[in-house]
């Protein structure tokens, strides 16, 4: 058998249709992830035990909810969301339909993340930072998130990662994308040849993610 009967079942217009509709979904999914999650790990942070706006009934508040939307499986979650999306985007298909669930997946496990990168920062940066009068704000914007930068950037691309395996979920719903056609062709008519294409392009990208990102945390690091 040779290559092109292999391949016969591959419509490539469709594969490179599909390819960019995974890349938008990620590339919008985590715009907004960065967006809302940032801010929210800060506060996590901040909110925590030994920190500056120290409040235990507001970090359990917090945790509660990231804990709950962490722990829900995205493939229910994309359901369950259905009404939401519909009202918010108009559609529940589509790119601009799985946008919101990925945002809403996504973005409490980029907050930990960010939680993690900052309770990493040393200590006596913060209370140096203080000693010289500074406000919250220039504590966060010039002490906190300059130092904990090269951990922000890593958490940006497991975030990344893990929105590529969500938008491949996101297919059993109609979302499109490259999780959509190894669904609809590899999975259900049997299409070996459609699935192998799917998962290769979703690996690939998944490496190029992971060496972008590493360079960007090696860059940003002090030596």
């Amino acid at each position: 058998m040779d290559t092109l009967t292999f391949f016969a079942n591959v419509d490539w217009r469709e594969i490179w249709e599909a390819t960019q509709d995974t890349l938008l979904m990620l590339g919008g999914s985590l715009v907004f992830t960065v967006v809302l999650g940032l801010p929210l790990g800060v506060l996590l942070f901040l909110c925590g035990p030994r920190q500056l706006f120290e409040n235990r009934l507001a970090y359990m508040a917090l945790s509660f909810v990231v804990n709950v939307l962490r722990s829900l499986p995205f493939i229910i979650l994309l359901i369950v969301m259905i009404p939401f999306t519909v009202l918010l985007t108009g559609t529940s298909l589509g790119v601009a339909g799985a946008i919101p669930p990925l945002v809403v997946g996504a973005t409490p496990f980029f907050a930990r993340l960010v939680e993690t990168a900052l309770r990493e920062v040393d200590r006596g940066i913060i209370e140096a930072t203080q000693a010289m009068g500074a406000t919250t704000r220039q504590i966060i914007l010039s002490a906190l998130l300059p130092e904990a930068r090269p951990g922000i950037i890593a958490a940006i691309t497991v975030t990344a990662i893990t929105l590529v395996s969500y938008t491949a979920m996101a297919g059993v719903v109609g979302a499109g994308g490259l999780g959509d056609l190894a669904i609809r062709f590899g999975y259900q008519r049997f299409q070996t040849d459609v699935m192998i294409v799917t998962v290769v392009l979703l690996l690939v990208l998944v490496q190029v993610l992971q060496s972008v990102g590493d360079r960007l945390v090696v860059h940003f690091s002090r030596k």
